[in-house]
């Protein structure tokens, strides 16, 4: 797959009448000094910033961010990671050019910034706010994303299993519902998904796993999702297939799941537990899977320990925290799993947001219309800043960010796993 071709903002990402209304006055020297700090700390950045009385520094490349107010720059220089995207969502900052290809550069040059040491400006790119950790707060957090309404997920996610999680493209060109079947196929096949056995989907979604792994494995799912209004489309997508008693759906929270089961999988649900709830989360999966079970856990991941962007833990995911690789491996070996093998498909979940942020921009007229004050420009703003910004970030030549298929099991499986891949590839 190729990168959207067209990703300018359009007509509605231009400033619009309130936003012309700039700061009275000159800026000062005291701004101008703040400016050309900032940008000093961005080395070859690849854009430009002006300043609402027409100063700019940068390079002349087409892409430039204007601040429209002195509050709007101040509040930048106090805290980048929380207040770019936020005054960027209300209007306060507009993007001039190609979002995508700003969000490109500016991730860039914050790596070489970093790297460099250049500025001591970069300490602010730090939040340490709190997250909740409670049952009671984890479904407000979980409510707060995902149940804004299974039309606008359907809208732009896959037309077939609207799966929210990273695809995978074991070949150029796939589409994104090739990909998510793709997906799907290899979670199954590493945990060597049988006919007639028992598996738990944490964190379930819409079911397009549980159906997968039914018509093509004749596995036994059950879901687990604490998202009301996914649960009641699932549970009727269940009777209208005739799956009653077969297939079912659990409204719980992932650390309340029943039973015990012959194979686990979970897609996307780790990096919801907080830092400190990830011994709690994984020990409930690991209680949910029977001796010798295998499963697999596949999990946003940092490489090193560092804190989580404030802009997607405020807006998109309230609570979230995503965990470095080896605090995620710490933690299943304490409960008792045996890690037996790690795949990192960080850029597959690139081209995966690709599309998203594609579909997306394509459909949003028809996403605004189905409630214009909820899916208001503000909200437009947020999600294209998300959706981009982390195709971006997992894209990156400098990673911030993985995607990590971990696969265990529950005490030691001797020869009863294949000591290679191949099985994987070959055919089913």
């Amino acid at each position: 797959m190729t990168r959207p071709a067209n990703r300018s903002l359009g007509l509605s990402d231009r400033r619009s009448d309130g936003a012309q209304a700039q700061s009275r006055g000159g800026a000062t020297a005291a701004d101008r000094w703040l400016l050309s700090t900032m940008m000093a700390a961005l080395p070859r950045c690849g854009f430009a910033a002006m300043l609402w009385d027409g100063t700019t520094l940068g390079e002349q490349t087409g892409l430039r961010v204007v601040f429209r107010d002195r509050a709007a720059l101040w509040q930048v220089a106090r805290n980048p990671l929380v207040q770019f995207g936020d005054l960027y969502s209300a209007g306060r900052i507009e993007v001039e050019g190609d979002l995508v290809a700003l969000l490109e550069r500016l991730y860039r040059a914050i790596t070489a910034g970093r790297r460099g040491r250049r500025s001591a400006w970069w300490w602010l790119w730090q939040d340490q706010r709190p997250r909740a950790g409670s049952l009671t707060g984890a479904r407000e957090n979980i409510h707060h994303h995902y149940n804004l309404g299974n039309d606008f997920y359907r809208l732009w996610l896959d037309d077939e299993a609207m799966q929210y999680t990273c695809a995978y493209y074991p070949t150029p060109g796939m589409t994104l519902a090739a990909a998510q079947r793709a997906k799907m196929d290899h979670v199954c096949r590493k945990v060597r998904l049988a006919p007639g056995e028992t598996f738990v989907d944490v964190g379930c979604g819409w079911g397009g796993l549980m159906f997968h792994a039914w018509d093509r494995f004749g596995a036994i799912g059950t879901g687990i999702n604490a998202t009301t209004e996914q649960v009641a489309e699932l549970r009727a997508e269940i009777a209208r297939r005739g799956l009653d008693g077969t297939l079912q759906v659990i409204e719980a929270d992932f650390r309340e799941m029943p039973g015990q089961y012959d194979k686990l999988l979970s897609i996307g649900t780790l990096e919801h537990a907080g830092p400190d709830q990830l011994a709690e989360v994984v020990q409930a999966h690991a209680n949910a899977m029977k001796p010798g079970a295998l499963g697999v856990i596949h999990f946003i991941g940092h490489v090193g320990a560092r804190d989580t962007e404030f802009f997607i833990r405020n807006y998109i995911f309230p609570g979230g925290w995503i965990p470095s690789l080896a605090q995620a491996l710490g933690a299943m070996e304490r409960c008792g799993l045996e890690v037996l093998d790690v795949e990192n498909l960080r850029r597959h979940y690139a081209l995966t947001l690709d599309c998203w942020g594609e579909r997306f921009d394509r459909n949003w007229e028809r996403i605004h219309a189905l409630d214009p004050v909820r899916f208001d420009e503000r909200f437009r703003r947020i999600w294209r800043t998300y959706l981009w910004s982390c195709a971006e970030v997992f894209r990156g030549k400098d990673v911030q960010l993985n995607l990590f298929q971990v696969t265990v099991s529950k005490g030691n499986v001797g020869n009863r796993y294949p000591m290679s891949r191949s099985f994987l590839y070959g055919p089913a």
